[in-house]
């Protein structure tokens, strides 16, 4: 037993790394685990972040939601990154929901353009002065969009309407003279757009000449794109014209939805207190609601104004209104 003992101590003093190698395993089965149980611990990797990843980042639906919340120009530069993007953005639906969104109205039953175009139409800052008499131009503001659903539409050169409404059959040059206040049948239904015009005053030709002309220019939202009206066929004609021969404090304009003139948002307009400013504010001052649209700037001292109602009409067999002019120039 003492020699066998003694052969083993023998062994391992002459066999040293054979003591180790015990020891040493246990220390590397200990720290393996110690490895394991840290390792254990780290988070795995989400699958869609993985390298080989099924995620598909050209997810049409969700770039068409996001296409929702972008302006125009945004669009316009998102359809620039590459050719997947070019085509996602040339989808008309989309162009559709940034147009009604930022002109906040209602979608009308038919359109005869795309969407794409009556964006751009809408919102290139064109005006239709841009067209025709730009030597007479001024200056200009986008007042808003508003929204016929019916043909016949009231237009007043004052904002507090008569109590007897002039009819759809009668006379507007008669009832222009008598009233200030014309009904018109026959305008385009759909969605319109609204500016204030500032003009040179159109009796004489002298850019020298400081007389100027407030216009309420509305108009159908197709018109600059109709073939009829970039060749110069149709023309504004004039439908009336009242000259007030005394003194007025204001020079104001309305058209208005005849079908809504007692609608709550129409109430709004007619609210001149509320939104026309003070007697000494001189800035032209407008408003706009889903049927109707106003102008009224405060004047200074002056001999009276000549107020002229203008239209323009497509030549197609039904002629409808297509644009629509109230114009006050001081005499």
């Amino acid at each position: 037993r003492r020699k066998r003992e003694g052969q083993e101590e023998e062994g391992e003093e002459m066999h040293p790394s054979r003591k180790r190698e015990k020891g040493g395993s246990r220390l590397t089965q200990r720290s393996r685990k110690r490895e394991r149980t840290i390792s254990s611990c780290t988070s795995p990797r989400p699958n869609f972040l993985a390298r080989h990843s099924s995620f598909n980042w050209y997810e049409v639906d969700i770039w068409t939601e996001v296409a929702k919340y972008l302006e125009g120009k945004d669009l316009v530069r998102l359809g620039m990154a590459n050719r997947w993007f070019h085509r996602l953005i040339m989808e008309d639906s989309i162009w559709k929901y940034a147009f009604l969104r930022d002109l906040e109205v209602p979608p009308p039953r038919h359109v005869s353009f795309t969407w794409k175009q009556l964006y751009a139409s809408a919102f290139d800052r064109s005006h239709s002065y841009c067209f025709r008499q730009q030597e007479k131009h001024i200056d200009w503001m986008r007042i808003g969009a508003f929204f016929f659903d019916s043909p016949s539409v009231l237009l007043t050169e004052k904002l507090v309407l008569p109590k007897k409404l002039p009819k759809p059959e009668e006379d507007p040059v008669r009832t222009i003279q008598t009233s200030g206040t014309c009904v018109l049948t026959n305008a385009r239904t759909g969605i319109w757009l609204a500016d204030l015009q500032l003009v040179r005053c159109p009796v004489c030709n002298l850019n020298t000449c400081e007389g100027t002309m407030q216009v309420l220019d509305a108009r159908h939202v197709e018109l600059f794109l109709e073939e009829g009206y970039k060749n110069g066929t149709w023309e504004y004609e004039d439908i009336g014209v009242h000259r007030i021969e005394k003194p007025s404090n204001s020079a104001a304009g309305g058209i208005f939805n005849l079908k809504y003139l007692n609608d709550p948002c129409t109430a709004g307009v007619l609210d001149v207190k509320s939104w026309i400013g003070q007697a000494d504010d001189w800035q032209p001052k407008a408003r706009v609601s889903l049927h109707a649209v106003a102008v009224n700037t405060n004047l200074q001292p002056n001999e009276g104004l000549q107020v002229r109602f203008q239209a323009m009409r497509s030549r197609a067999v039904n002629e409808e209104v297509v644009s629509i002019r109230v114009s006050q120039q001081l005499i």
